[in-house]
């Protein structure tokens, strides 16, 4: 594993951004960046992510990116897999990054296409469980009891969407799960898809200040508790073969998990929880905790 002071000083970044204070998806944009060496070519639809790479001919990133519609990304960074075969260009990887919006809602048919094609990309969903640049709509990845904009009275109804499963089901050569608060584990996971060939997925979970209403300083601490209570386990799943990762391996191999309350209450969305969601919320995270550590094993044995 790659340690934080061993990772590259350049920066794909520049000073000069339009994300929010303390924004999630920030910080992990800029190690992503970092795992890439700036040799690739990037498709962003709609999102938080626009706004921070900034729209012609001003940017932020150092890199060459396309602006797509909603629904497109996936399909659009199949076309520029496509032109770059053409030019016999292997030197570059393309990569699709869209929000939870993106990805688990409006882009979802676009990615699986892809997926069932094993098209040669990279696609990373950033997951900030609601559609944040719009006003923190809900979307299919936001958590149960979330209060949001369209979901402001008892809060959103349906449990969270489990999309690294769905493409697990797509058979990928690779698959894995990070956070922002982990950069080495991230860096890591980035750079191995990135040499990897066929269509690759990463969901990257990404704190969000405005829209999960906690302090802007706080965003790797909600990031680290959301891991040490199990609402995010870190974990890659590579030819088929899973495994957890960083804190979630060392908690399964030397600790238990905290409880989940701890991260439920260090956000102001879900201040209105009642009894009956948080225990079904506990239920859950606690069932799909021991189905992961199970898995884990299973592949050590």
């Amino acid at each position: 594993m790659t340690n934080l002071i061993d990772l590259p000083g350049e920066e794909y970044m520049l000073p000069g951004n339009r994300a929010c204070a303390g924004c999630g998806l920030a910080l992990a944009y800029r190690y992503i960046l970092k795992a890439l060496d700036g040799r690739a070519i990037m498709c962003v639809p709609a999102s938080c992510l626009t706004v921070l790479g900034g729209m012609y001919p001003v940017s932020s990133v150092r890199m060459p990116w396309l602006n797509v519609t909603f629904p497109s990304t996936a399909a659009t960074a199949s076309g520029v897999v496509a032109g770059l075969k053409a030019l016999g260009r292997k030197d570059v990887t393309v990569v699709a990054m869209a929000g939870d919006g993106g990805t688990v809602d409006i882009g979802i048919q676009a990615l699986s296409g892809a997926a069932e094609r094993n098209t040669d990309l990279l696609y990373i969903c950033y997951d900030n469980e609601a559609y944040m640049n719009t006003g923190v709509q809900r979307s299919s990845a936001t958590p149960k009891g979330v209060k949001t904009t369209t979901t402001p009275v008892g809060g959103k109804r349906e449990h969270k969407k489990d999309m690294a499963g769905i493409m697990e089901a797509h058979h990928l050569a690779y698959i894995a799960t990070a956070s922002p608060a982990f950069p080495d584990d991230l860096y890591d996971k980035v750079r191995k898809a990135r040499d990897m060939r066929g269509t690759r997925y990463i969901h990257v979970y990404a704190p969000c200040p405005p829209g999960w209403l906690f302090h802007t300083k706080d965003t790797v601490n909600v990031g680290r508790i959301s891991v040490e209570t199990g609402a995010v386990v870190l974990y890659e799943i590579e030819d088929g073969a899973f495994r957890l990762t960083g804190l979630s391996k060392e908690i399964a191999d030397f600790d238990e998990l905290k409880p989940l309350t701890t991260y439920l209450e260090c956000q102001g969305r879900f201040r209105d929880l009642d009894a009956a969601t948080i225990e079904e919320l506990e239920t859950r995270v606690a069932r799909r905790w021991d189905r992961y550590v199970a898995r884990d094993e299973e592949a050590d044995a």
